[in-house]
């Protein structure tokens, strides 16, 4: 088995309190955590948060007291509940200082939208979501100026996005790549 090379890097994980995605929490945390990576669960209250498929999570943080600081990378994890829970000022102003302090900033499925609203897109290659009767999320990411590319992983620099819960394994896999680079 490959060595601990995210030994001592501690990662927050930002999921819907409500149907999240479990495939893109529970494999990306999976391979970072084998990889020796710290994940801290985090979402919008404490308790137990329950995906789309009835996977459970314990929370270890709420959204407002998460400082990127304390943080060598911060994932935002996707699904149905996403934008209900996370599409809001706390989330926009981690994503924003992630990036100011120059540190891995992951989004998958549909999370990236949230990014593009955080405005830190601009001029940024990722990928997101969309159906073939939704091309919202991608008109949202070209809004916030991003430069959309149809494919199931993007890295740009320090930002790694992934398009959807088939896309899981590559981006835990990216993630762990951008943590390494460091």
């Amino acid at each position: 088995m490959a060595e601990k090379i995210l030994e001592n890097k501690k990662i927050a994980m930002i999921i819907a309190f409500r149907n999240f995605r479990d495939v893109e929490y529970f494999i990306p945390k999976e391979i970072l955590e084998k990889a020796g990576a710290k994940i801290t669960s985090v979402s919008t209250k404490l308790g137990t948060a329950i995906g789309a498929d009835g996977g459970d999570v314990d929370i270890d943080l709420t959204l407002e007291d998460l400082n990127p600081t304390g943080f060598d990378g911060i994932v935002f994890i996707g699904g149905p509940g996403c934008l209900e829970y996370l599409d809001n000022e706390n989330s926009y102003k981690i994503a924003r200082e992630t990036v100011k302090q120059n540190k891995v900033l992951g989004s998958i499925c549909i999370s990236p939208v949230i990014l593009a609203k955080a405005g830190v897109l601009s001029g940024k290659r990722a990928t997101v979501w969309s159906g073939p009767l939704d091309r919202g999320p991608i008109k949202t990411l070209e809004e916030g100026g991003a430069i959309y590319q149809d494919s199931s992983v993007i890295v740009d620099g320090k930002l790694i996005t992934g398009n959807g819960p088939a896309a899981a394994k590559e981006f835990g896999e990216k993630l762990v790549e951008g943590l390494t680079e460091e």
